[in-house]
């Protein structure tokens, strides 16, 4: 029996796993968030408790409570013009809070999965592979990368789970995601503005919580990239969209990232190689164009 405790289950990461892990009969499974548990209505039996990740009593006490053999760590600032203006704030939740969860797994003996991200590169050289030298241009993915280094220095058994732009259908959550945002401006015949000098392999939720899995089932250590395979600009995926969605595609204009004020500088091609994600933990991602029939039919639910 795998006790897994997960940080973030408000996210949307936190809630695909979440729904996930509670089908499983050989799971024993506590949810934490800071703040009220957003998915009560959706899965009453879903064990929930508090966790504010920043505060290290707090975490020392429920995983010494719980005691989980696994945790997976989803919860991060990941606004990334947010870490720009909040560099104390993104430095407390981004860095200091992994600090305290290798605190409590090295003391407690917990297998540790730790959510990382493409921006902990420049993006003059994607995709990348695991072994692929990172060179952030944002304070977001500054954080993020000394997070990994704090990971990598653990005495606990690890596992960096590397992704790129996550999309899918969260429960309560303000942030839209490009499919139903090119969806929805489009059916209300509103132009849309999207870049075409940024690359990346945009990854369903669903598949990256299905690779949080099975790093934690088998107990997988090391650096691995989860993400989808088809390398895409924003404007190819829009494209695809309209297409699944038959609407009018000569509503979205190509735009370069520069026409676009951003506080925060964004690498300009990531995207991954995720064939050692493929042969090691057997992970297989969908398509996009499968990832939009799944968001499709959770958007009608």
């Amino acid at each position: 029996m795998k006790k897994i405790l997960i940080t973030g289950s408000n996210g949307l990461l936190g809630q695909k796993l979440a729904e996930l892990l509670l089908a499983k009969t050989d799971v024993e499974l506590l949810a934490t968030s800071r703040g009220d548990n957003k998915l009560a209505a959706i899965y009453p039996t879903l064990p929930f408790t508090s966790m504010d990740v920043t505060n290290k009593e707090e975490v020392e006490q429920v995983v010494s409570e719980f005691k989980p053999t696994h945790i997976i760590h989803t919860a991060a600032m990941t606004n990334v013009d947010q870490c720009e203006t909040d560099r104390e704030g993104a430095l407390k939740l981004n860095r200091d809070a992994v600090q305290y969860l290798v605190d409590a797994c090295e003391k407690h003996n917990v297998h540790l999965t730790h959510l990382s991200t493409d921006f902990i590169f420049d993006g003059e050289g994607g995709p990348y592979g695991e072994e692929a030298e990172a060179n952030p241009i944002s304070y977001y993915g500054e954080t993020k990368l000394l997070a990994e280094e704090v990971v990598k220095k653990a005495t606990c058994k690890w596992a960096i789970l590397r992704t790129v732009l996550v999309y899918g259908i969260a429960h309560e959550y303000g942030r839209t995601n490009i499919v139903l945002w090119v969806r929805d401006s489009l059916r209300a015949g509103k132009v849309i503005k999207v870049v075409n000098d940024q690359f990346r392999t945009p990854t369903l939720a669903e598949d990256l919580a299905m690779g949080c899995w099975l790093a934690a089932e088998s107990d997988a250590e090391g650096i691995f990239n989860i993400s989808g395979k088809e390398l895409l600009t924003p404007y190819d995926m829009a494209l695809i969209v309209a297409d699944f969605f038959a609407l009018d595609k000569s509503l979205i204009d190509k735009a370069d990232a520069s026409t676009f004020s951003q506080t925060a500088k964004r690498p300009p091609r990531t995207g991954f190689d995720i064939t050692k994600a493929e042969t090691v933990l057997g992970y297989k991602p969908h398509t996009f164009l499968e990832g939009i029939q799944m968001v499709a039919e959770q958007a009608e639910v």
